[in-house]
């Protein structure tokens, strides 16, 4: 699964970039914010202004802050770092590469909410790929993991969705956001539970142990 996800991402990031220097593509991304806008709904509108807030970083440290001291009770420490590298290194990249690349967001007259920052990539995109690509690595192995698939994948891409229904992002922003977030969580799983070098690193044998029994 994870050589899956990291394909996917790539995928999804190389289209975003694309989109910041390809005129055609960056007049479907307008259609597509116009597209949206033009069939809002008083309920629709609610449920976008609550995904803005259920997909912000004070939502998504929040969260992560529980489940890890969750599994800290546990001494389930790679899952502690894998969530916590994932988390911090999502928002360092994205904060970044949005001050580094600036892109303008659609025009005020579009946004539902307010918004901040430049538009490329989407924070909350990244947030929500993030979030979802560790819950499905961490459960590859669970006996319901169908199921967290399915719902991690609808958190994802409705959250995406629901940025450009708002007004606030392009698509490729948000499928540079979808990119990033699957890119960076696969290649961190890669690292930490396939990689030797993270299995001896500051660990002595008793904590080796511990450390590479910790998995799904």
């Amino acid at each position: 699964m994870p050589y899956l996800l990291l394909c996917i991402g790539c995928i999804f990031l190389i289209i975003g970039v694309i989109g910041l220097f390809s005129p055609s593509i960056s007049n479907l991304d307008l259609r597509g914010v116009q597209m949206l806008f033009e069939h809002r709904s008083f309920a629709l509108n609610h449920v976008a202004v609550l995904f803005s807030r259920l997909g912000g970083m004070p939502f998504l440290l929040v969260l992560t802050s529980f489940f890890c001291i969750h599994q800290i009770r546990k001494k389930n420490y790679k899952k502690v770092i894998f969530v916590a590298l994932s988390v911090i290194g999502s928002i360092v990249i994205g904060w970044l590469l949005k001050w580094g690349i600036d892109r303008p967001r659609p025009l005020e007259f579009y946004h539902l909410i307010q918004s901040y920052g430049a538009s490329f990539p989407s924070a909350h995109s990244l947030y929500a790929a993030t979030l979802a690509n560790m819950f499905m690595l961490l459960y590859s192995a669970h006996k319901y993991r169908n199921s967290i698939i399915l719902v991690s994948t609808l958190w994802f891409v409705f959250m995406g969705i629901s940025r450009v229904y708002a007004g606030v992002h392009y698509p490729t922003d948000v499928l540079a956001g979808w990119g990033i977030g699957l890119i960076w969580t696969s290649l961190l799983w890669f690292w930490l539970y396939q990689s030797n070098f993270s299995n001896n690193l500051f660990l002595d044998n008793k904590s080796k142990l511990r450390w590479n029994n910790d998995v799904g």
